[in-house]
């Protein structure tokens, strides 16, 4: 394959969907003399969907490339505020978030009309050439040729996608009817939930999506349009959330073939969503049920080749963005193009741009696709709590969001949930056993490396202290080890003496003293073959260049290729170790330490033997989970034997290992389970660590859904941790129910007055957030200079 010059003159595109059509006409635009051929094996007017939303930042972007085509949509546009959902025979409504819609189809005849006026050569109902032919005839191809994309599939060793299916079958329909507001709605039938996806996009049609778990559809029999049902299921009971806004990504080609009979499933959604839609019927044009598939490529061109729209990627229609993401696209390609030299560094440039936006859009599909398919997990929730859960359920919606969008609607939310007038939630108190913590933002624990012989020192004073003083509720120290061979440093904490145990003493009555009402953890743990390791700025995981001690775990499998393989531990030394814990428990409550954490996570030695990838064992601690369960269960059981029993304890979990094979989220409800059934108050939820292969998803508050998953699950309060760095995001998860309390790390190590500050900057001044004494003259943010700009003056007219 040659690669073209660096202003390509022939551009072949492939597939005729807005983005497609659009990178055609900026092409031609920004060249007339360009020759532009576009291929698409549909007629003109077929269309998979009816609505298409688009965002006033994409708009944005269309006005100032092609005002043409801005001033043709803007005529068509149909405009709301609302969502309105409706959960259990309550309708709420939360306004103020602004959306602008048309028809697919007239968004198509705009794009066409613009193509031709330009002159570009539109070839419906032909099948584009071989892309191998295309590459070497033209400058550059453009595969713009959906989530289907054969030219995607005949260089598929190149661009290497990913293809995820998900669990929801799902039906595109229409309503001739404009609903007045974004509307979801469920039915909660004798097969199971479904539910509604509503919106208008013209004066007189709404889209409408209807869509269920695969399980239900079946049970439902909609696998079988042919046959319709006599009896139709009962909507007993209509619930909420946030509509689909954008076409699907679906299987274009089933156009080239008659597509499955969906009339008898149409006629039974109507009637199942007769109140939602006013007794009217539904059409279902080409549509069929189909099951969404989450497109990802390692790699968007090759060559002269490149990717766009649903070839690149899709994000799931529930946060709108399959037409919004190609046209965003086809406008950043056309600018690289121009603005770069060469073919190949315009192509690089796209990639680099459009990759993290992408990414992140795809996160937040992710995160609302997963909300809907576990929609029955949240029915039971309060009814506003429940709208809030789904308004925010992307984590693209927030709290503050919503505040300055519909104050109303968030008050009367937080009143629901119980904050006391101008509270945020972060703010609410919350009850473990005998200890209340006076706000829901916890220090998360975190290695320091810094003591002497497991000795804390000035730094833990210091560094723990300034973190109590700094507001948060609860305040953790980091893993301190109950044993000198179960460090994972030379310089971790320990309580395996009573001189260790005396150093900690002095870091609580500091605090106790000093921040009334701040609540010290203290986390204990064993590192397994984690341990005896360089500090971790002298290489992580890495192991000691001398002085190393003996490590042990669950099975003789060391954690990384340089790393000591750990023996297996006996009975007797279980035994030896249950006791350890046990003794440094009795030091911790001496030390009088609030709250007490079992760790078991991140791959140390009671996550050791959780894991399957990790317990080996053929004896009674090892095989089923329930096996594997036992040893860290009769540590728990020990140590809540010898803890105070008004003081709770907690246990940290990796709810999964991000690697094959490992613990699931299924396993990890279980594990959870089972420590809650034994006592444990609360479940401090992380992921991973367990195995150095794992392959984490990462993102904003990218752990916080297992926290979610356990707290409905088990009914047991939850700690969240995980890229949670904003009060905002603290105030978000609190409100929609998915966790209980917040951990942050990092945050913490750039502000110790994180807490504080988060409530100067939101005005709270009350028992949550309680400035020390000698600090209150800084209670208010400080002035950073002049902000107000001289205004203009004269405004000129062109």
């Amino acid at each position: 394959m040659t690669v073209a010059r660096s202003a390509p003159h022939r551009v072949a595109i492939v597939g005729g969907g807005p983005g497609g059509l659009y990178a055609a006409a900026l092409l031609k635009r920004l060249d007339p003399t360009r020759d532009i051929t576009l291929w698409e094996r549909n007629a003109p007017d077929d269309t998979f969907g009816f609505g298409v939303v688009l965002s006033d930042e994409t708009l944005g972007g269309i006005e100032h490339a092609d005002p043409v085509v801005y001033d043709a949509l803007r005529q068509h546009f149909t405009r709301w505020d609302d969502i309105d959902i409706v959960h259990r025979d309550t309708r709420h409504t939360s306004g103020g978030h602004g959306f602008a819609a048309l028809g697919r189809r007239r968004l198509l005849e705009i794009l066409h009309a613009r193509c031709r006026s330009l002159g570009v050569e539109l070839r419906f109902h032909t099948r584009a050439p071989d892309p191998a032919w295309l590459a070497r005839t033209y400058d550059l191809v453009i595969a713009a040729d959906g989530v289907n994309s054969t030219t995607r599939g005949a260089y598929a060793e190149k661009f290497r996608p990913r293809v995820t299916t998900h669990r929801c079958r799902y039906l595109w329909l229409a309503a001739d009817f404009a609903f007045d507001a974004f509307r979801f709605e469920i039915a909660e039938t004798e097969y199971g939930v479904m539910q509604l996806h509503g919106y208008p996009y013209s004066a007189d049609a709404s889209t409408v999506i209807v869509e269920m778990r695969e399980e239900v559809w079946r049970a439902a029999g909609f696998d079988q349009p042919d046959e319709p049902a006599a009896d139709e299921p009962a909507a007993d009971e209509p619930a909420a959330a946030v509509p689909g806004v954008d076409e699907p990504a679906v299987d274009e080609s089933a156009a080239d073939s008659p597509a499955p009979r969906v009339q008898a499933s149409v006629e039974r959604c109507a009637k199942i969503f007769a109140d939602a839609l006013g007794g009217r019927p539904l059409r279902a044009g080409t549509s069929a049920w189909t099951t969404f598939r989450t497109v990802v490529n390692e790699r968007w061109s090759h060559g002269n080749v490149v990717l766009l729209g649903d070839a690149a990627h899709t994000a799931h229609f529930s946060i709108g963005s399959g037409t919004k993401l190609a046209v965003e696209d086809a406008l950043a390609l056309a600018a690289c193009l121009e603005e770069r030299p060469t073919l190949a560094e315009a192509l690089a440039a796209y990639e680099e741009e459009r990759r993290p936006v992408v990414a992140s859009t795809q996160r937040a599909a992710r995160a609302s696709l997963e909300w809907f398919e576990n929609l029955p997990r949240y029915l039971d929730q309060p009814p506003r709590q429940f709208a809030f859960n789904l308004l925010t359920r992307s984590r693209r919606v927030t709290h503050d969001n919503l505040r300055l969008r519909d104050p109303h609607f968030t008050a009367a939310v937080e009143r629901e949930f119980g904050c006391p007038p101008a509270t945020p939630p972060m703010f609410t108190p919350f009850r473990l056993r005998g200890l209340t913590l006076r706000n829901r933002v916890v220090v998360s624990p975190m290695d320091m490396y810094s003591a002497t012989d497991g000795v804390p020192g000035d730094f833990h004073l210091v560094h723990l202290g300034a973190r109590a003083l700094g507001g948060a509720g609860l305040v953790m120290s980091e893993m301190v080890c109950v044993s000198a061979e179960g460090r994972i440093t030379p310089g971790c904490a320990g309580l395996y003496t009573d001189r260790q145990a005396e150093a900690w003493q002095r870091v609580t009555a500091f605090a106790h003293a000093q921040a009334p009402g701040t609540a010290l953890g203290v986390q204990l743990g064993h590192a397994g073959r984690k341990g005896s390791t360089k500090l971790m700025w002298e290489g992580i995981d890495e192991p000691l260049a001398e002085g190393n001690w003996p490590l042990v775990a669950a099975s003789p499998i060391p954690y990384g290729p340089r790393s000591q393989t750990p023996r297996e531990l006996t009975r007797t030394q279980l035994s030896t170790i249950r006791a350890e814990f046990m003794a440094a428990a009795r030091r911790a409550a001496r030390a009088d330490f609030d709250l007490l954490e079992l760790h078991c996570a991140h791959g140390y030695l009671l996550s050791g033997f959780l894991s399957p990838l990790t317990n080996h064992r053929t004896d009674a601690y090892g095989g089923p989970l329930a096996a594997r369960l036992r040893f860290p269960l009769e540590v728990f059981d020990s140590v809540r034997g010898v803890w105070p029993e008004d003081r709770p304890m907690t246990v940290r979990l990796s709810a999964t290992d991000w690697a094959e094979g490992g613990t699931t989220a299924e396993d990890a409800v279980a594990i959870a389970r089972a420590f809650v059934d034994h006592g444990a108050d609360a479940i401090d939820v992380s992921t991973g660590q367990v195995v150095p292969d794992e392959r984490p998803e990462y993102g904003r508050s990218y752990q916080t859904p297992f926290a979610d998953l356990i707290r409905h699950e088990t009914g047991a309060p939850v700690i969240a941790v995980g890229a949670i760095s904003s009060w905002d995001d603290v105030n978000s998860l609190v409100l929609a129910g998915r966790t209980d309390l917040c951990a942050l790390a990092r945050p913490h190590l750039y502000d110790p007055n994180w807490t504080l500050h988060a409530a100067a900057e939101q005005g709270y001044e009350g028992p949550g957030a309680v400035w020390p004494t000698p600090y209150r003259a800084g209670s208010r943010r400080p002035r950073t200079g002049r902000m107000d700009a001289p205004k203009p003056r004269l405004t000129l007219g062109s």
